[in-house]
């Protein structure tokens, strides 16, 4: 599992794990069941503090992403998250406004941006 982390862009660290652990989930390149490194491991390899590793994870386990097992270990949890669907519909908003804002920017009108979407959807059909 490869995490990045921006230090400059001004989102706390155990956010940005967060929410690309969410992001890893929701495209389904992590599994229900999946283990997920170790706090001191994955700690290691961001070179950051363990304590925002444990936070990321502690707050991952309460929205119900993940599990943690005693002495095994932290999983992905087995039951599905319920996050996965509302996850990718919150990161296609946000890639929504970013090319409504671009359009707008450019001086296209709304009914233009989606008569392009249903010109480019229909195509990709085909």
């Amino acid at each position: 599992m490869q995490l990045h982390i921006q230090f400059q862009d001004g989102v706390p660290i155990y956010l940005q794990v967060m929410q690309q652990i969410k992001y890893l989930v929701a495209s389904g390149r992590l599994q229900p069941g999946d283990e997920l490194p170790s706090i001191r491991a994955l700690a290691e390899q961001l070179v950051v503090n363990p304590n925002t590793i444990a936070r990321a994870y502690r707050e991952l386990e309460v929205a119900g992403v993940v599990e943690k097992r005693r002495t095994a270990g932290t999983y992905i949890a087995e039951t599905g998250s319920p996050l996965a669907r509302k996850e990718r519909m919150k990161q296609l908003k946000e890639r929504v406004d970013q090319l409504l804002v671009e359009a707008f920017q450019m001086g296209f009108e709304l009914d233009e941006v989606i008569k392009l979407m249903q010109q480019s959807e229909l195509s990709n059909r085909k």
